[in-house]
């Protein structure tokens, strides 16, 4: 729906299908993978700590999705500012009724770079790995963070090597490098790990 750069949200879509997401769309998915600005909009509520992230995430969980993971946010890392912290909260059913509900944190190194289809990329590898361990959220991030840390670095790389030294890539030149990452988006090397909170 949208994102923020330089500390100023701005939605990709119109204003008007705000209501559609968040009236029609929500309700009825399983997992949702909002940005904090996202989440923000989603609820109504400004995310300013980890706690009232935590708040809105079970804002969201009670709006009808069982999974629901911040993928970026501006809240501080402990390990500096070159780091993004994506927080998950997963609410599960035991057999006698009750529910259940894992959250984890994860602190993950930023790219100096502007990539179109990243969200899509994190929504789809979080659904095939929550699909194969529906019970652990925290290794399900854990690959679909790790996969997209290595495909990001993979595009980083061969993009600088196109445009040559010194030179800022082009935005073809930042295309996802999917294909030539497969390895790691089928079994990726864990780089990030999650904290259980």
């Amino acid at each position: 729906m949208g994102d923020k750069w330089d500390g100023k949200g701005s939605m990709y879509v119109p204003q008007d299908l705000l209501p559609v997401y968040r009236d029609k769309v929500v309700p009825v998915a399983d997992i949702i993978t909002p940005n904090q600005f996202e989440a923000e909009l989603l609820s109504g509520r400004k995310i300013d700590s980890e706690e009232e992230a935590l708040e809105v995430m079970d804002m969201l969980h009670c709006m009808g999705p069982d999974t629901v993971v911040i993928t970026s946010s501006d809240l501080p890392s402990p390990q500096g500012t070159d780091y993004l912290i994506a927080l998950g909260s997963q609410r599960m059913r035991k057999p006698d009724g009750s529910t259940v509900t894992q959250r984890i944190r994860m602190e993950m190194r930023k790219v100096n770079a502007v990539f179109v289809g990243t969200g899509d990329l994190f929504a789809a590898m979080l659904l095939a790995w929550t699909h194969k361990h529906p019970d652990n959220l925290k290794v399900a991030c854990e690959k679909t963070v790790s996969a997209m840390q290595h495909v990001l670095d993979r595009t980083i790389r061969c993009a600088k090597a196109q445009a040559g030294e010194g030179q800022k890539p082009s935005p073809a030149q930042l295309e996802l490098r999917m294909v030539q990452s497969k390895k790691d988006i089928e079994d990726p090397e864990i780089i990030v790990q999650a904290t259980v909170l």
